[in-house]
């Protein structure tokens, strides 16, 4: 832009005053414009001064006769007559060239405004939520996720029901906790009516077993599989985890600030287990955990899929399929009153 506009006003010249210094006699002269500056010649063609055109500043901007100076020194002026329009209007063009061309300090700060706020949002909607959710679980103590995980169950048996409770179930259910212990802390089983989608385990170790599980089985294999399948989880990822990824890194903090978190996060997180509850474990973690705690696993494949289609890759590598000789997941007398445990 700017080599075009000096094309346009090559050897271009226009009679001025000049003075050097504020006081000094204001002289006749020749101002020519160059490349890159005004040179100022007297009337017996000896040059006075070359001024840089990315250094010239308009003391009287829109007015007549124009009148200049250097940036850097106002006391040096140069006057140009009001009939030299061609010379007033080329070095105004040729300003306003220079100007774009320069860097904006202002944008600069701008664009480094912008792009630390931009910083701080990605910090605080990436890695923040990671980062405290990562802290809780570090820090929350088995009584508050207990305690957490009792006011989930509140939430949770406004849908499936209240648990069902017989004295001799109660018996029953404590036999096959002690049968199928999680690897890490206590679990405990609850059998609901509805709701739950085989077995569920919670944030704080509670179990949720569907009735079906133990009505409409013949033997306590199926139930087993899955509250196996609920321990893998849950070490796969914690429950709670879970619970403050849906609740959001606002109760997260307050969780960390407060060590209690708000109603509705709760029920929303309790609604959520219920309606999208977690998917199987992979099937070569559950053959392992079979193996691992000496249960078959084909029932609880067929409890899954009674086809059998979805599920053969654990029918064909349970690891007792051949196997009679297995400690007993519950004796017939508690299994038959586990089957009743809901009155049934």
């Amino acid at each position: 832009m700017r080599k075009t506009a000096l094309r346009k006003y090559q050897r271009l010249e226009a009679a001025a005053l000049w003075r050097p210094e504020p006081g000094a006699q204001r002289l006749d002269v020749i101002v020519s414009l160059g490349e890159a500056t005004l040179t100022i010649t007297d009337m017996r063609e000896r040059v006075q001064a070359h001024w840089s055109l990315a250094a010239i500043a308009r003391a009287n901007p829109g007015a007549e006769p124009a009148l200049y100076h250097p940036d850097a020194d106002p006391g040096e002026t140069l006057e140009i007559a009001e009939g030299e329009t061609e010379m007033i209007a080329a070095i105004e063009t040729l300003r306003s060239a220079i100007a774009r061309q320069r860097p904006r300090p202002g944008r600069l700060r701008l664009a480094g405004m912008a792009a630390s706020l931009l910083t701080v949002v990605l910090v605080v909607a990436l890695w923040l939520p990671g980062a405290a959710r990562d802290h809780a679980l570090r820090v929350v103590p088995g009584a508050k996720r207990a305690e957490i995980g009792q006011a989930l169950l509140d939430h949770v048996y406004r849908v499936t029901g209240p648990p069902c409770r017989t004295p001799g179930g109660a018996d029953a259910l404590a036999a096959l906790e002690r049968r199928l212990p999680p690897e890490t802390g206590r679990a405990r089983l609850t059998v609901v009516r509805s709701g739950v989608k085989g077995a569920l385990r919670l944030t704080g170790g509670t179990v949720l077993l569907n009735a079906d599980l133990v009505e409409d089985h013949d033997t306590p294999d199926a139930v087993a599989g899955h509250i196996i399948a609920a321990h893998l989880r849950a070490g796969a990822r914690d429950p709670l985890d879970r619970l403050l990824a849906d609740a959001g890194l606002w109760e997260v903090l307050r969780l960390l600030a407060t060590g209690s978190l708000g109603d509705d996060a709760l029920r929303a997180h309790a609604e959520a287990l219920l309606r999208e509850p977690p998917a199987p474990p992979p099937d070569a973690a559950l053959i392992e955990g079979f193996a691992r705690w000496q249960v078959r696993a084909s029932p609880y494949a067929y409890a899954r899929d009674i086809t059998g289609e979805t599920v053969l890759g654990l029918i064909e590598a349970d690891p007792f399929a051949r196997d009679a000789d297995l400690p007993p997941i519950l004796s017939d007398s508690d299994w038959l009153r586990l089957q009743g445990i809901c009155g049934g």
